[in-house]
């Protein structure tokens, strides 16, 4: 069971932007690492887009499954997990980070904001605390 991605987007007019996000792709080959992570990015975009405001769901893409949560006020959390994952668990995750993420970072940097200009370094810590440690043979 593992998380690979874990971002915070603004869903905005006219369309949804990245605020910011971690990943764990550390699981893939080197090489596709980047192509992985940008797949994840362009995925959790999508996903909030077509995502109604005040909903949660979870979509299959690909052998992933997506979590995503949008706030009635725009602002939404996507994770992206292994099949085996919990769904509540990864509802759970988003609602803490979101909470949190609303209370630090201004509402007003929210329309123009980019991972470059938000300061919220929480992300990386969620997605490896969440990570669900397999037991060794």
């Amino acid at each position: 069971m593992r998380l690979y991605s874990l971002s915070v987007l603004y869903k905005g007019d006219p369309k949804v932007h990245l605020l910011k996000a971690a990943y764990d792709v550390s699981s893939f080959n080197f090489f596709q690492r980047s192509s992985v992570q940008e797949f994840m990015a362009f995925t959790s975009q999508l996903i909030a887009e077509r995502s109604a405001p005040g909903s949660r769901a979870s979509v299959k893409e690909q052998e992933y499954l997506c979590h995503v949560y949008v706030r009635s006020d725009g602002l939404a959390g996507v994770v992206i997990a292994d099949n085996e994952y919990p769904q509540r668990v990864c509802f759970t995750l988003l609602d803490k980070v979101l909470d949190e993420f609303s209370r630090q970072v201004s509402k007003m940097d929210w329309p123009s904001g980019s991972p470059a200009t938000i300061s919220y370094s929480a992300l990386d810590g969620y997605l490896s605390k969440y990570q669900v440690q397999t037991p060794g043979p």
